[in-house]
């Protein structure tokens, strides 16, 4: 079962025979590249045989799409960056906006009052003077009235039952104190906390 055929050395290609065989090989590889898988994939046609077969055009439209998806790559890349860039100039103006509401109130106290306790503060303004305030209350409810008194007179601007909290505007109608009255109606502590704005001489406990 083993007693195959051997060839002789007078069978064997000799090294002319071989190289040959190579030099063959080569060149019709670079045929075909040049005349097949340049135009085919390149668009490339030095022979103008590749346009003949119809592989040019393919090659043509290939490069073409290449080249198109190139171009939107870059185009979406540069979107993102003229994005990003508009959201750290928008983040920008945004972060200033909240500095700037964070630094604008001229006063704020903030105290606690006990259940049945009672505070009072007030602005010192004189008539045509206006302020803006901020009332917050923490952790419960409360009554309050918003009210101004001197010179002889008196006025209600603002009554609350059970508030949690208010903002607005008070304007002076006379010269003297003005601002609120609050008692502690619940039975656990609140937190309030008064920030004010604008026109007025000072901002004290009136207790």
């Amino acid at each position: 079962m083993f007693n195959s055929n051997k060839p002789t050395l007078e069978e064997l290609p000799t090294t002319a025979q071989l190289l040959t065989s190579t030099f063959i090989a080569a060149a019709s590889a670079l045929v075909i590249l040049i005349t097949v898988v340049l135009p085919a994939e390149y668009g490339i046609d030095p022979t103008r045989v590749g346009r003949l077969l119809g592989l040019a055009e393919m090659g043509e439209i290939k490069s073409q799409l290449a080249t198109e998806a190139e171009e939107d790559r870059q185009r979406d890349a540069s979107d993102n960056d003229q994005s990003n860039l508009l959201n750290d100039i928008l983040g920008i103006f945004v972060s200033t906006a909240y500095a700037q509401e964070a630094v604008v109130w001229r006063d704020e106290v903030t105290f606690t009052l006990e259940p049945g306790a009672s505070a009072e503060w007030k602005l010192e303004m004189t008539q045509g003077q206006s302020a803006q305030f901020r009332m917050i209350v923490d952790g419960g409810r409360v009554n309050f009235d918003l009210h101004g008194h001197g010179s002889g007179q008196s006025v209600t601007y603002e009554k609350g039952r059970g508030s949690t909290g208010s903002e607005g505007t008070i304007l002076a109608e006379f010269d003297g104190a003005h601002g609120w009255f609050w008692r502690n109606r619940d039975k656990q502590a609140v937190t309030i906390t008064v920030q004010v704005r604008g026109e007025y001489k000072a901002f004290k406990d009136a207790s």
